[in-house]
């Protein structure tokens, strides 16, 4: 089980929230924004892609938000948020200088040391694309040490595409693959049109070399780890980020618990090995 103790400046309260400013909102979709905040006593998270945070609102309540990004060498990290209940609507009410609570982060995320030496193949649905966006940060800052790096990203419409900008970045780049696709046939796009999975039929892998990580709504994971296996991927080698509301984020209160697991704890980052009995979960 991953250690889900806060990692800063030795032990510090799992219950109590540090506090942080919101120096930058960004709009993405109409419904996302992007937004970057530091911490205020100038401490840095240890922050590992995959994992999430508790974002505390005063009075209003607290919400689990994945991390879009990793450790840049300041006390600052990035929160893409999609505007879908109480305390989610009010930081889309925030403004710059805002001041929230911070706790954690918690979870087991990607396990990168694991992961050197191989291709790193990336299925993205919809916002799974935040979490997507820190690992992808984490493989290009140390380049060298992965093989062929792969993403498929697949949206509903080209208007709901998060980090436009830095996805067309990517793709100009010599050394990673970016394959995207829209659900339906849209006047905007003249791109690959189909689920993501669609886009698998002419993906060429070395599936002994490949780590494959999955990350979007739960409607889409078995079909996308059919895929994964049909092109022999490994069960041990495909890596899921699940959902659930981990409303503590340290493993008391049970809301994430899927059989004997927490999300909170023994994830959100499993091994399709891990859970392909556990049905619910995916």
């Amino acid at each position: 089980m991953a250690s889900h103790a806060c990692k800063c400046e030795g032990e510090r309260d799992l219950y109590v929230p540090r506090m942080a400013a919101i120096t930058r909102i960004e709009a993405l979709t109409p419904i996302e924004k992007l937004f970057r905040l530091e911490m205020a006593d100038g401490v840095p998270l240890d922050l590992q892609p995959g994992q999430f945070v508790e974002v505390s609102l005063f009075g209003i309540g607290e919400a689990p938000i994945s991390l879009a990004s990793i450790n840049d060498g300041t006390a600052g990290l990035d929160l893409c948020v999609r505007n879908v209940g109480n305390v989610t609507a009010a930081l889309h009410n925030a403004s710059e200088g805002d001041i929230v609570g911070i706790r954690g982060p918690f979870g087991r995320g990607f396990d990168l040391e694991d992961m050197k030496g191989h291709d790193v193949l990336m299925v993205a649905g919809g916002i799974g694309m935040i979490p997507t966006r820190g690992l992808i940060q984490a493989l290009l800052a140390d380049r060298d040490q992965f093989g062929d790096l792969i993403l498929l990203y697949g949206f509903k419409s080209p208007e709901e595409m998060i980090f436009r900008d830095e996805v067309e970045e990517w793709s100009g780049r010599d050394d990673f693959d970016v394959r995207l696709t829209v659900d339906r046939p849209h006047p905007a796009w003249s791109g690959h049109v189909g689920v993501v999975t669609t886009l698998f039929p002419d993906l060429h892998i070395e599936p002994e070399q490949t780590k494959a990580v999955v990350i979007g709504p739960p409607i889409m994971y078995q079909f996308v780890i059919t895929e994964c296996r049909l092109k022999g991927i490994a069960r041990r080698n495909i890596l899921l980020s699940l959902e659930r509301h981990m409303k503590c984020g340290v493993g008391k209160c049970g809301h994430c618990q899927i059989n004997n697991k927490y999300v909170c704890l023994d994830g959100p980052v499993f091994t399709y090995a891990e859970v392909e009995d556990m049905w619910e979960a995916i």
